[in-house]
C-alpha cells in the first residue's frame, strides 16, 4: 500500500470527527501498533488508542465503553481474514456499533487490514466499511511491524509518517550491509554465541513503560526460533533484582526507555557474569531502528540454528484442537495424556487437569489442587523455564498483581526464568516455543468463569465458553507433547479468588524450594 494512500485515509478519519481508536486483531497484527501508539502516548500523544486482543468479557466491555463509537474507528487486523479471536470478536463489536449508530452507518466506522482475497476483505465490501487496506501475502504477521498492519495505526496517532520511512530506509540499509558495524550482526551473534555456550534463555530488563516493547520482541523471537526441540526463550523482566546472582542459562538485554534514571540505577545489580547488551528507545519514532533490527537479527538467527524463522508449524495445533472443541464438542488428544477431575468450588477452583507427565512424577491420584501444584513446582530444574498462562482478565485492581505475585516467586526462589504470558495472545507467541522448543518448560494455565459472559451473535457459545475452550485446547496439545502442565479452571476471576490462588502457589514454592535445599 503507498504511504500516501495511509496518511491520506488517516487524515480523512480524523477530519470526519473520529477521535479514537480500537484495533481487533491477535498476534502479529497487533503486536506492533500496540507497542507504537503505546508508546507514543508516553510522548504525549492524544489520540485514545485501545488494542483488542482479550476475548475476556470484562476487557471488551471495558474497550466498549471506552468512546463513543460515533467517533470512534475500529480497525479489524487480520492476515489471513479467518483467525477465530478477530473475527468473532468483530461481531460482538459490529452488533454493538450497529445498536448506537444504525446498521447503516456503521460500516463508515471500520477499516479492514487484510490480504487480498481473504474473507475478511469479502465481508468488509459486503457491509460497507470505510476501507480495505490490502497486507502483502509474502510478509508473514510477526514481520509485518512496518507494513500496512503497523503503518496505518502510527499515521493514525499522527507519527510523521516521511520521518518513519525515511528512518526505516537508512537503518533496513545499514542491516543489509556485509560489515562488522552492521546492528543487525552484532545482535545476532551476542543471541547465538550465548545460545552456544549453553544459555539458550534472554532476559530483556526494561522498566513497566517498555513492556509494550517486550511483548512484540517476545512473539517475534519465540515463534521464530523456538521449534523442532530447540530454540531461544525470550523473558521480559522489569525486576533487574531477578539477574542479581548468576544465571547460567542467560543473557541480559536491557532496554532503558526515554529518560528514566531510576532504571538505570536498577540494572546496575545485574549479575556481572551474566554477559550483557544495552539498547535505549527514546521516543514512538526511534522504535522503528528497533522493529527493524531485530526483524533482521531474528532472520539471521534461524539461519545460524539451522531453523526456519519465517513458519510457526506448532500454532496451528491448538487452534484445531480449539475448533475441534467448540465445533466437534470432543476434546482432540492422545490416549491417556492426562486426567482430570471435576471439583465442587468450594474453595475457588472448579476443575483440574494434570498432564500425565507431571502425574508420572509422584502418585498418580492426587489428593487436592495444594498436592498438584507441589508436584508442578517441584518438577523445576536448573534450566526450566516457568510460563504462567493466564486466559484471564489483566483489567481492574488486584488481578494482575496477583498474577505477577505468582510469576516473581517462582523466578526469586527457584532461580527459574518465570514469565506471565496473556491468554490468548500467547498462543499466537511463545505458545509456539512451549509446544515446539525443548521440553523444558513448566506451564500453569489459569482460566475462570465469567459472572458477566457475553453471547456471540450466530454462535451457540459465549466469549467465556470460547476463552475456556481455548484453555483446555492449549492445555491438551500441550499435555500430549509430553510438557509438564497443569490446567486450573476457576469459579470466577475476581481478585479475592486469584489472590487466593496466588497464595497456594506461593506456598507450592516454598514447598519446592524446601525440597530442594533437603537434597
Amino acid at each position: 500500500v503507498p504511504i500516501e494512500r495511509i496518511t491520506m485515509l488517516a487524515d480523512q478519519v480524523r477530519a470526519d470527527g473520529l477521535d479514537a481508536v480500537v484495533l481487533i486483531g491477535q498476534g502479529g497484527s497487533t503486536q506492533a501498533s500496540m507497542t507504537v501508539t503505546k508508546l507514543n502516548k508516553l510522548d504525549g500523544a492524544e489520540i485514545p488508542f485501545r488494542t483488542m486482543d482479550s476475548l475476556s468479557p470484562v476487557y471488551v466491555n471495558h474497550i466498549l465503553g471506552s468512546s463513543d463509537p460515533a467517533r470512534t474507528l475500529y480497525i479489524v487486523s487480520s492476515k489471513s481474514g479467518s483467525t477465530l479471536e478477530p473475527t468473532l470478536l468483530l461481531r460482538v463489536v459490529w452488533q454493538y456499533v450497529s445498536a448506537h449508530v444504525g446498521e447503516r452507518r456503521a460500516g463508515s466506522r471500520f477499516v479492514a487490514i487484510t490480504d487480498p482475497g481473504s474473507v475478511l476483505e469479502e465481508m468488509a465490501h459486503e457491509k460497507g466499511f470505510r476501507d480495505v487496506l490490502p497486507g502483502s501475502p509474502d510478509v508473514g504477521g510477526r514481520y509485518s511491524a512496518l507494513s500496512v498492519f503497523g503503518l496505518f495505526p502510527m499515521a493514525l496517532v499522527g507519527i510523521d509518517m516521511e520521518e518513519a520511512m525515511e528512518l526505516a530506509r537508512r537503518v533496513e540499509r545499514q542491516c543489509s550491509e556485509d560489515h562488522l558495524e552492521n546492528p543487525a550482526v552484532r545482535l545476532a551473534a551476542f543471541l547465538v554465541g550465548g545460545y552456544r555456550e549453553g544459555r539458550d534463555k534472554f532476559s530483556l530488563v526494561m522498566p513497566p513503560s517498555g513492556q509494550v516493547f517486550g511483548l512484540w520482541l517476545e512473539q517475534l523471537v519465540a515463534e521464530s526460533l523456538g521449534k523442532n526441540g530447540s530454540g531461544i526463550f525470550p523473558n521480559v523482566e522489569v525486576d533487574a533484582g531477578i539477574l542479581s546472582v548468576p544465571c547460567d542459562d542467560r543473557l541480559a538485554i536491557t532496554y532503558a526507555v526515554g529518560n528514566d534514571e531510576g532504571f538505570s540505577q536498577a540494572a546496575r545489580c545485574i549479575d556481572d557474569s551474566i554477559p550483557q547488551l544495552h539498547m535505549q528507545v527514546d521516543s514512538a519514532l526511534d522504535v522503528v531502528e528497533h522493529f527493524l533490527v531485530w526483524e533482521y537479527a531474528t532472520a539471521m538467527c534461524g539461519i545460524l540454528l539451522r531453523t526456519n524463522p519465517f513458519d510457526q508449524p506448532d500454532v496451528e495445533s491448538t487452534k484445531k484442537a480449539v475448533r475441534s472443541i467448540l465445533y466437534e464438542r470432543s476434546t482432540p488428544f492422545g490416549p491417556k495424556c492426562f486426567s482430570c477431575v471435576d471439583l465442587d468450588g468450594s474453595d475457588g477452583v472448579l476443575s483440574l487437569a494434570v498432564s500425565e507427565s507431571v502425574a508420572n512424577l509422584g502418585t498418580s491420584e492426587f489428593l487436592n489442587v495444594d498436592e498438584v501444584l507441589r508436584q508442578l513446582l517441584g518438577s523445576i530444574e536448573p534450566g526450566d523455564y516457568f510460563a504462567l498462562d493466564a486466559f484471564l482478565p489483566f483489567y481492574g485492581i488486584g488481578r494482575r498483581e496477583a498474577l505477577e505475585r505468582i510469576r516473581h516467586r517462582v523466578a526469586e526462589r527457584l532461580g527459574v526464568v518465570s514469565s506471565l504470558e496473556i491468554g490468548p495472545r500467547y498462543l499466537h507467541s511463545t505458545g509456539q516455543f512451549q509446544k515446539g522448543g525443548p521440553n523444558t518448560g513448566v506451564m500453569l494455565i489459569l482460566s475462570a468463569d465469567e459472572t458477566f459472559d457475553m453471547s456471540i451473535p450466530g454462535e451457540t457459545f459465549t466469549l467465556g465458553g470460547l476463552v475456556r475452550a481455548q484453555a483446555t485446547g492449549d492445555f491438551t496439545t500441550l499435555a500430549s507433547r509430553g510438557r509438564r502442565v497443569v490446567h486450573i479452571h476457576l469459579t470466577d476471576n475476581d481478585s479475592a479468588t486469584l489472590s487466593r490462588l496466588a497464595d497456594r502457589v506461593c506456598a507450592a514454592v516454598s514447598a519446592a524450594q524446601g525440597m530442594r535445599k533437603s537434597m
